[in-house]
């Protein structure tokens, strides 16, 4: 019965740190490097074991600030047990504090260890871009003044983990950072701040009363949820006018085959106010309209290396 026990502790410990990495959010780092990665190709051939070594450090990264963002806001009393999604995770299970903070700091080392080889295959310049990552992602919710109290976590985010992941995952296989590269990062970077929209948008109440001052809850509700749709436009935007200005293919307009999933996560938003399970919705469809929209720009840049137009 001891063993049998112990076996259910361990296998649900193991479920709630899978839980606690939010893998709906990862997306949000495969997305860019893969794009980055197939900018590449029209310039260089790519180094394969670089592009992986990219992926898995910036999944680290990720994953870290995940693990962050819960240890914090249960230290600072934020999450509760009737906390939405996995906010309260440490107080429904039982978790030690110190086991989450444990794995993100091994998560920081292992993206470290990475990193140096990334580095030395490309440029030592990198550490200090590194080293402002790592500082963003912990200071997100760490510190005395977490990014995440404030109105701007959204363009920390975009920038971090959206732009600066292509143009990193770019420049580490060609050695420069081209304004093709640039202009394209540009609608990851405004996606991957609308996740981040998303969650503030879901959390306003709670939010609230922890003492933040989220754009979400500076613009209210109704607003916020405005801004996270014209973020989608603007994305979407962005592309179509690349293409007619000549700087990308036209076939990068396949990345308008995932129009509906953020036509569905306002819509979920809205409805979300009198059927509080539509949240679910909302949230999945917004993260994976950064998944769609990146990977079918990744598509889109394929067809156009394979057929030269």
């Amino acid at each position: 019965m001891n063993q049998t026990s112990s076996q259910i502790e361990e296998i649900s410990t193991f479920k709630l740190m899978w839980q606690l990495t939010r893998p709906h959010t990862l997306t949000a780092t495969f997305s860019p490097v893969i794009l980055g990665t197939v900018l590449a190709l029209f310039d260089i051939k790519i180094n394969w074991l670089l592009f992986i070594a990219m992926l898995v450090c910036c999944l680290c990264l990720q994953i870290a600030t995940n693990l962050f963002n819960e240890y914090y806001d249960f230290k600072r009393g934020l999450d509760t047990a009737e906390s939405i999604g996995i906010g309260g995770a440490l107080v429904r299970h039982g978790t030690k504090p110190s086991t989450i903070l444990n794995f993100a700091l091994i998560l920081y080392a292992l993206a470290v260890v990475i990193g140096v080889y990334i580095c030395m295959e490309s440029s030592w310049w990198l550490v200090v871009i590194g080293l402002i990552g790592m500082a963003i992602g912990y200071f997100y919710t760490g510190g005395p003044y977490p990014i995440a109290y404030t109105p701007f976590g959204e363009l920390f985010a975009g920038l971090s983990m959206g732009f600066a992941f292509v143009l990193i995952s770019y420049y580490i296989q060609t050695g420069d950072i081209s304004l093709t590269s640039i202009l394209v990062s540009v609608p990851l970077g405004i996606l991957v701040g609308g996740i981040n929209m998303a969650n503030n948008i879901r959390d306003i109440k709670e939010d609230t009363k922890g003492g933040r001052k989220t754009l979400a809850i500076l613009a209210g509700r109704e607003k916020a949820i405005n801004i996270l749709g014209w973020s989608f436009i603007v994305s979407y935007l962005w592309m179509i006018v690349l293409i007619l200005c000549g700087i990308v293919s036209p076939w990068l307009l396949v990345v308008l085959i995932s129009v509906p999933k953020p036509i569905k996560a306002i819509k979920s938003f809205k409805e979300a106010e009198s059927n509080p399970p539509k949240l679910g919705l909302a949230m999945k469809s917004t993260a994976l309209t950064n998944t769609l929209y990146g990977l079918l720009s990744s598509v889109g840049l394929l067809l156009s290396y394979i057929t030269g137009y």
